[in-house]
């Protein structure tokens, strides 16, 4: 895979259920009850169950190392939360990621990922530093 500035590299849809966070909430040990139950979100001051944090920041990376095809590719990546992720008990969640190169220079290129979900951009600064391919 070559990079070129602007390239999108990557892009997919992925629709979070409720099913998915009690799937995760097992997978990671994080049990938190706001990301399950919606009495104790609401109790906390949240409009709904959120998606885990670190389960909608693999989602974004994820997305990039399916289309590199080697992890070992991908040297950094850091995300800053910005929005919570609510998933709708009836309707889901749908995230949607786009990565883009940003950067490009002799031995890596850094990838800018858009991760939204309903239109608002939920992971801020999220970006990749990958080796390119020798």
């Amino acid at each position: 895979m070559s990079f070129e500035k602007g390239d999108v590299v990557a892009e997919r849809t992925v629709h979070l259920t409720r099913e998915s966070l009690v799937r995760y909430a097992g997978a990671s040990g994080d049990f938190n009850p706001i990301h399950y139950r919606d009495d104790v979100a609401a109790e906390v001051g949240l409009p709904g169950v959120l998606a885990h944090g670190m389960l909608t920041m693999g989602i974004g990376v994820n997305t990039v190392a399916e289309a590199l095809g080697d992890t070992a590719r991908i040297l950094e990546y850091g995300v800053r939360f910005t929005r919570p992720v609510i998933v709708d008990p009836d309707a889901g969640a749908n995230l949607s990621v786009v990565a883009t190169v940003a950067v490009v220079g002799d031995e890596t290129a850094r990838i800018d990922l858009t991760v939204k979900h309903d239109e608002t951009t939920v992971l801020g600064k999220a970006q990749l530093t990958v080796r390119l391919a020798s």
